[in-house]
């Protein structure tokens, strides 16, 4: 073998030194760029002003019938009277005597619910197209969202329904007059049925403890609500058929109005047995089946009664939240 055969041999056996790239300045920079992300803060306390607007106004259209269906659905489970019949006594309330209506605990509880509600599902989709730099009106159905909500909302809700059962349960109930007949007395006889139906808590006797089972349950009924209100019409709306539905605006509305109705056949259970608790505590307590039977008697009068509540509140009120706020979004585009 030649020399120049063993050296060509030689050196195609050796093995190259890897090659070490350096970034340049330049490229630090460019990529220092691409993982930096810009933030939409064009007008912020502007539009959290909007949010706080629409949230307050879209409360301020439903309360006054939400606060009627709760207390008919309320009524129904712990005294047995008609929804017919509460509804009645409230619109009667509403139209005599406005003033105490408006300025009474329920209202102020209902309207502090929903406000908080809206006014946190607002702030989230204004977070997230601050940092995402999006539209004003960019609306999300992330976990972030339900989570925050579900949190205002289940712990108002929750307060609220304590209230009420106190106000308007069983527990709640004026002690009865067992003072003899005005036809035996001879004074005149007080009255019975007064117009307005709203007890201070004052006058409310002292009541028992809320069970926890009862809280529990209570937190389960909302966090339902609360997706099916909130997420899952972003998220189901683009799958509507045309056939339902031709424009995504419509597509929107139809979800919002349908999805969290829908849910009120499955959560009604939880809230009907979450107030039997309360109303009901026996010492020993109850069957379960005692329990079950008293919730399938009111399940579907309180269904279709908490139906006519959720349309409202999460529907009209839910379109009327949106709606305002990304008219109000588009004038400080």
């Amino acid at each position: 073998m030649s020399r120049e055969e063993s050296t060509s041999q030689l050196q195609s056996q050796r093995v190259s030194a890897p090659t070490i790239q350096t970034l340049q300045p330049s490229d630090c920079a460019k990529s220092s760029s691409l993982s930096t992300r810009k933030w939409n803060t064009d007008s912020l306390g502007s539009r959290l002003a909007v949010d706080a607007a629409s949230a307050a106004g879209a409360a301020s259209l439903i309360c006054p019938l939400i606060i009627i269906i709760d207390k008919s659905i309320i009524e129904k489970a712990a005294k047995g009277i008609s929804i017919l019949q509460s509804l009645k006594s409230s619109l009667v309330a509403l139209v005599k005597r406005p003033h105490s209506f408006f300025i009474s605990t329920p209202f102020l509880l209902i309207y502090t619910l929903y406000g908080s509600t809206y006014l946190t599902a607002n702030v989230i989709d204004t977070v997230t197209s601050t940092i995402n730099d999006r539209a004003f009106s960019n609306v999300c159905a992330g976990p972030v969202k339900f989570i925050a909500t579900a949190a205002v909302n289940m712990s108002i809700c929750v307060y609220k329904d304590a209230r009420f059962a106190r106000i308007f349960g069983a527990q709640g109930s004026p002690p009865v007059d067992k003072s003899p007949p005005a036809s035996q007395s001879g004074m005149p006889q007080p009255n019975r049925n007064p117009v307005c139906c709203y007890s201070s808590p004052s006058n409310v006797p002292e009541s028992l403890p809320i069970p926890k089972r009862s809280f529990a349950l209570f937190c389960l009924r909302d966090s339902m609500t609360i997706f099916a209100s909130f997420n899952l019409p972003t998220l189901l709306s683009p799958h509507i058929p045309d056939i339902l539905a031709s424009t995504p605006s419509s597509k929107t509305t139809l979800a919002q109005f349908s999805i969290p109705a829908s849910v009120q056949l499955f959560s009604t259970p939880l809230h009907l047995l979450g107030l039997d608790l309360y109303n009901r505590q026996p010492e020993g307590g109850l069957l379960a089946a005692d329990r079950w039977g008293r919730v399938k008697r009111d399940w579907a009068p309180s269904c279709i009664a908490r139906v006519g509540r959720i349309v409202p509140a999460y529907g009209f009120g839910g379109v009327a939240n949106t709606k305002f706020r990304a008219s109000l979004m588009k004038s400080l585009a």
